[in-house]
């Protein structure tokens, strides 16, 4: 009967050793990562609102404060600031008030070719007319990348429909002014603020 008892107890300990332990992971590998923010995946929430400083050794350089509850996208970490980027500012805010999200796996090849394959321009006889439609509608370059399925930070929300299509699901907020978006696809998230897209990742399956 002891042992039934003592069982849960050791793995309600363990269970938040494991956790922490994988935080660390992903710290020390951004430690030693200088990838680009678009590639690292690696998403964090603020515990507490913190201000974003512009140089990390100069605390008068704030550039704004970020509520508690928003996500920022981690570019790097050292033993006590964070280099993110908020609503397209690069800046440094405290690591204590941040709690790093796992990133989401990435596709494998096989996932990637049939993203391709779903995602992009369907190849029919009527591609043509469709092409005429978006060159007429965007000019002749944007057209190119439309028809082809290309998407970029930057396009607005009827871009991104006339290249992927409706997505499978919205989710919205509103703010105030700012009203926030998050598209789903088959295996992709886009997100938008007020119809403009800044950011997307990979599904989490």
């Amino acid at each position: 009967m002891k042992k039934l008892i003592f069982l849960p107890v050791i793995l309600l300990w363990l269970l938040p050793v494991y956790s922490q332990v994988n935080k660390s992971d992903i710290l020390s590998q951004l430690e030693s990562d200088n990838t680009p923010v678009q590639n690292t995946g690696i998403m964090a929430i603020l515990k507490s609102s913190s201000r974003l400083f512009a140089e990390k050794d100069d605390l008068t350089s704030v550039i704004l404060v970020i509520p508690s509850g928003d996500t920022v996208s981690v570019q790097s970490v050292d033993s006590t600031y964070l280099k993110v980027v908020y609503r397209g500012n690069d800046g440094y805010i405290f690591s204590k008030h941040a709690v790093i999200k796992t990133p989401p796996a990435l596709p494998s090849a096989k996932a990637q070719r049939e993203i391709i394959a779903t995602q992009s321009a369907p190849v029919s006889e009527n591609q043509a007319i469709r092409y005429e439609s978006l060159r007429d509608k965007y000019g002749k370059s944007i057209a190119e990348k439309l028809i082809t399925g290309k998407i970029w930070k930057g396009m607005d929300s009827e871009m991104v429909k006339d290249s992927w299509g409706n997505a499978f699901r919205i989710n919205r907020v509103i703010k105030g002014n700012l009203v926030t978006e998050e598209w789903i696809y088959r295996y992709t998230w886009l997100y938008f603020e007020n119809s403009v897209l800044y950011d997307w990742g990979p599904v989490r399956k």
